[in-house]
């Protein structure tokens, strides 16, 4: 117990010591002078509100009423976490006829184990819930746009002629419910439809088929006063839509898979909440879900860490701001449910609408660095309900402990991939996330809960490595690393790998100390003996098989992930300083920076702040590159396929908090920015990383 108190008592000291008296910032300043203003129709400057379960992405009008003219931009998407449909499996495909060796895997051909791989991968898929859009509006008579995005308030507020005659809506979501109000001025009276689309089960797209109507069927089960229930049903896939109005007609459908609300004054009120269980047949309550939502995001922008840029004289310092300001925006309405985030949030299908365990990280590790551990903790909890699944990928493959899975949706089932199956790297994740969960709110109730998914993920880690008796030395292969270029059956000794699994198995073995209990002797000997990173003409490799890594376009391209192992990282007796500034200076001057994706920036970016190297940082995190692009929503723009890339979002928020903060032990003020007098960035209530 007297560790625990010390540890808890440490942690404090260092919060209190980062977040020392500084110049007083006006966060309402600063929140709302990056607020997206749009006043043309751009399908890549789509406006969304949500709640971290649940967002609803919005056009020019506020509503979703172009979605065909989005869709290959910015789409229009209405996601929750809970929405999710599979196609029927007349053929009765099953995981285990994808296995070779225990790992679950895709197949070329049309065989039937292709076929069986194929349709696991697209089911279950995640559902477009439904369009609210103007009825029947014609996007050339739209002129006079002038569309805000108030985050302060959570709010869309849009306004905008239409065929001559003044429109404005403002769109909010509900905090605790998936539910989105819109407040509409119209005095040309022009009515609102709900149109609902079969999923298209497509690996990236709007998750919208309009051509299948007798696919899925949609009822007004209950109508009342100023509300109605409605059924959707797509196969066995059903849930309900509850519609609430003021100063409209009853809805009514049109086709077999559309309503339309027709409002009886210029000034109207309609609110739609999405659930997989039937709703109450309650009346909304309008001003009450609005106020709950500008009061959350009050809340929100007052509790959480904040950056101010204003007083920077680089004139890269504005766009900065702007970018942070949004990801700490988008990162909330779309990567805080009580499932792991999808690359593409809750905007439009990537994967299949599923997510990646490897990319959690960085989608939510900065909640708990900005002082929002709220958020993080949401999400943590559903490996818990996974943790048999895991166990049993372990067990299969011929490990102990558990093995999360890589592609996967809220089931837990693994999604066959010749890449996926053989990841590593997000099993270390789950350790640093819990870390990070614990080191914002100390206490023995959390150790508690989470001290077996812990255990027995560094288990599988120290299962997984090999010992090389010739070299007295643990070294890990079979595996695929974060440079997805690399084969698992010639990969050895990746470096970010090699140094995760060891801070990873240093993680564990504290959590054991502060319950009391001893330290795994095993874990230790692989502590002290894990092998290093491997070098070559003072530079690391991309693995210790790849001595050809600098000469190997293939291998300077995609991520650079050896930087990684000194910055998501902390320091450690794996590598030397001098080699892997040196690898950076390399990497910054030569890499192929076009080949790259959106967390690769902040990736460098953190090597060099904990190198030393703030111009390096500031560098790299701002880099002109298309993979580095952020839209005017705020959105980490990669290509024509993800227009969204959310885990750049998030693994920006993590360096700022890096490059502002430190990490435990840093003495260095704003240790990623110059000390040239350019960069005068003032912060409050970012913590240090480890």
């Amino acid at each position: 117990m007297y560790k625990t108190a010390t540890c808890v008592l440490a942690l404090a000291l260092s919060f209190i010591s980062v977040t020392r008296a500084q110049a007083r910032i006006d966060r309402k300043a600063v929140v709302r002078r990056n607020d997206p203003h749009i006043t043309e129709i751009d399908t890549l400057a789509s406006l969304s509100v949500g709640n971290g379960g649940f967002a609803f992405t919005a056009d020019v009008t506020g509503l979703q009423t172009f979605p065909e003219t989005y869709s290959k931009g910015v789409p229009l998407g209405t996601q929750s976490q809970w929405g999710w449909h599979s196609f029927p499996n007349p053929e009765g495909y099953r995981l285990e006829e994808v296995l070779q060796d225990g790992y679950a895997r895709q197949y070329s051909g049309d065989g039937r184990a292709a076929r069986a791989a194929n349709w696991l991968r697209a089911n279950p898929h995640r559902l477009h819930l439904g369009y609210l859009g103007f009825y029947a509006m014609d996007i050339d008579k739209v002129s006079r746009i002038d569309q805000r995005l108030n985050l302060w308030c959570g709010s869309l507020e849009s306004s905008f002629n239409y065929d001559g005659s003044p429109v404005s809506v403002r769109t909010s979501c509900n905090p605790i419910a998936d539910q989105v109000i819109a407040i509409i001025h119209s005095p040309a009276l022009v009515p609102v439809s709900l149109r609902f689309p079969y999923p298209t089960g497509q690996h990236s797209d709007d998750a919208s088929a309009w051509d299948v109507d007798d696919k899925h069927s949609t009822e007004i089960i209950v109508t009342a006063q100023n509300r109605a229930i409605v059924r959707r049903t797509l196969d066995e896939t059903v849930y309900y839509v509850k519609i609430c109005w003021k100063h409209a007609e009853a809805p009514v459908l049109y086709g077999r898979n559309s309503l339309i609300l027709r409002p009886t004054a210029a000034h109207w009120k309609i609110s739609i909440s999405f659930s997989p269980d039937e709703p109450d047949q309650s009346a909304g309550k309008f001003s009450r879900s609005v106020q709950a939502g500008s009061r959350f995001w009050r809340r929100y922008w007052r509790k959480g860490g904040i950056v101010d840029f204003g007083h920077c004289q680089d004139a890269r310092a504005p766009e900065l701001e702007r970018r942070v300001i949004l990801s700490q925006y988008l990162t909330a309405i779309q990567c805080a449910g009580t499932t792991p985030p999808q690359e593409t949030g809750l905007t439009y299908n990537s994967w299949f609408g599923k997510f990646h365990l490897e990319m959690t990280w960085w989608h939510q590790a900065h909640f708990a660095l900005w002082n929002h551990d709220e958020m993080l903790a949401r999400t943590l909890p559903w490996y818990e309900t996974v943790s048999d699944i895991a166990r049993s990928i372990a067990r299969r493959q011929g490990y102990a402990g558990l093995r999360w899975m890589k592609m996967t949706d809220p089931s837990g089932q693994e999604a066959p991939s010749n890449v996926g199956s053989y990841l590593l790297w997000q099993q270390p994740h789950f350790i640093y996330l819990a870390e990070l969960l614990y080191r914002s709110r100390p206490s023995l109730e959390l150790l508690e809960r989470y001290e077996s998914l812990v255990g027995e993920t560094a288990v599988f880690l120290a299962s997984f490595l090999k010992y090389d008796a010739e070299a007295d030395r643990y070294v890990l292969s079979g595996l695929i690393p974060a440079q997805e270029t690399l084969s698992a059956s010639t990969t050895v000794n990746p470096p970010f790998e090699l140094a995760y699994c060891r801070w990873a198995l240093s993680v564990a073995q504290e959590w054991r100390e502060r319950l009391g209990q001893e330290r795994k002797a095993g874990w230790d000997e692989i502590i002290a003996k894990m092998s290093n990173l491997a070098s070559k003409d003072g530079l690391y490799l991309a693995a210790e098989s790849n001595p050809d890594t600098y000469e190997n376009i293939r291998l300077t391209s995609d991520h650079m992930a050896v930087l990684a192992s000194f910055g998501v990282l902390p320091d450690s007796p794996l590598f030397d300083k001098d080699t892997m500034l040196n690898t950076l200076d390399w990497v910054c001057a030569n890499w192929n920076w076009d080949r790259t994706w959106g967390w690769d920036f902040p990736v460098t970016a953190m090597n060099a702040t904990r190198l030393g190297q703030p111009e390096k940082a500031i560098d790299a995190i701002l880099m002109n590159q298309r993979t580095n692009t952020y839209l005017p929503n705020g959105h980490n723009y990669q290509d024509s396929r993800l227009r969204c890339y959310l885990p750049g979002n998030g693994g920006l928020l993590t360096t700022v908090a890096l490059m502002c903060a430190g990490w435990d032990g840093c003495t260095v003020k704003n240790p990623g920015f110059p000390e040239d007098g350019t960069w005068d960035v003032r912060w409050k209530g970012l913590k240090p990383m480890p």
